[in-house]
């Protein structure tokens, strides 16, 4: 099913998603990319998008706690293919080692769990000698982002001391966000919820309700729009983010009785939370590229590869395939209710997509081996 713009596109980005009269706030002059992408966003060579999936899932680990985030620990970052799993309600970090071992990496500190919060998003960079692992928490007093060396090699991994990169993200039982990784402009990008007040969505001075965009060590980029580490205003609870081939970044956002989002976020600009959901064509807000009812969606973790956006989605228990075209938006799901709960999808290896079930997490059905961590094989689309 296609959704149709409106308004004419240039340059291979959905601008007729943006409907900017009257925004009080420029956005400012793109950050130049560095020379290579992330080893997250590479697509393998032997594989032309856009994909989908094919065949039945292949379950890489099994028995997790509510999962959140999974991340593939590159041969720059720590050598020897292991991945790192959060677990929401434990605060463990569980390592998956290249043999397909599962062990406890270790269990970061002030984490309290409660609802939708607790340890959420993981992200990992390289910084000379040092091996980072950063984590979004929901801390006592506030949702916050850490980071703490990973000390030892692949296989046999533990968590340094912890050290915190932003602090004083509003909390609450839900809308808590979480989603954190690093853009192809080296910069740390963060979803943060609106904590259940939507009143801060659209307020500049908070934190909550927003894309949050910030130097490894939490300072604010000097092309900040607001002059602080906000990107974007007017968002509910945000949990997916991606970037294309060719820088455009893509958030997943959770609606709340009508309509589910996928936006193209650009520094600077609104999206409407609460005045507005979904798909409105209200003058000053950025419309969204695609718009889902909330049974279909409440979308979580967000990858691009081969030229195709994969969406995880919780209530609709489907991974939504998503193609961006010059003039439509093309989703089609997968595996609905095959595996329940969806909850993070990243790139894999050789063609392959990982995605984590979430059925754990106190609002899904817990299957045999629950949760999961599955591979699932991507071929090329056929043309139809």
């Amino acid at each position: 099913m296609a959704t149709r713009h409106a308004r004419a596109v240039a340059g291979g980005v959905l601008a007729a998603s943006l409907v900017l009269a009257g925004c009080a706030e420029p956005a400012p002059a793109p950050t130049p990319a560095p020379s290579s992408p992330s080893p997250s966003l590479s697509a393998e060579p032997s594989l032309e998008g856009p994909v989908a999936p094919t065949g039945a899932a292949t379950v890489l680990a099994q028995g997790l706690n509510a999962p959140w985030s999974v991340v593939r620990l590159d041969e720059e970052t720590v050598p020897g293919g292991s991945a790192l799993v959060s677990e929401r309600d434990t605060a463990k970090v569980r390592e998956l080692t290249a043999e397909g071992a599962l062990r406890d990496a270790g269990t970061v500190p002030g984490v309290s769990p409660g609802g939708e919060g607790g340890l959420l998003g993981l992200a990992t960079l390289r910084q000379g000698d040092t091996a980072w692992l950063y984590a979004y928490l929901t801390a006592a007093s506030d949702n916050r982002i850490v980071r703490m060396p990973l000390l030892g090699s692949a296989g046999s991994l533990e968590l340094g001391t912890a050290e915190v990169v932003l602090a004083g993200i509003p909390k609450a039982g839900n809308h808590n966000g979480g989603r954190i990784a690093f853009g192809p402009d080296g910069m740390l990008y963060a979803t943060a919820g609106d904590a259940g007040r939507p009143n801060l969505a659209r307020d500049p001075a908070s934190l909550g309700g927003k894309i949050l965009r910030m130097t490894p060590e939490g300072g604010t980029p000097p092309d900040a729009p607001w002059g602080s580490v906000v990107h974007s205003i007017g968002h509910r609870n945000p949990q997916g983010i991606a970037w294309g081939d060719d820088g455009t970044m893509y958030a997943s956002e959770f609606g709340q009785n009508t309509w589910d989002e996928l936006n193209i976020i650009v520094a600077g600009q609104d999206y409407g939370w609460p005045v507005v959901e979904g798909i409105a064509d209200t003058e000053g807000f950025v419309n969204p590229i695609r718009h889902w009812s909330t049974d279909e969606a409440s979308p979580s973790g967000l990858a691009h590869t081969h030229d195709t956006l994969l969406m995880a989605a919780l209530r609709g228990e489907t991974l939504w395939g998503i193609v961006v075209g010059l003039e439509s938006v093309d989703a089609a799901p997968y595996f609905a209710g095959e595996y329940g709960r969806l909850r993070d999808a990243i790139p894999g290896p050789d063609g392959t997509l990982w995605v984590l079930t979430n059925n754990t997490d106190g609002r899904g059905s817990p299957r045999e081996g629950d949760d999961k961590l599955l591979q699932i094989q991507l071929a090329g689309q056929q043309p139809g």
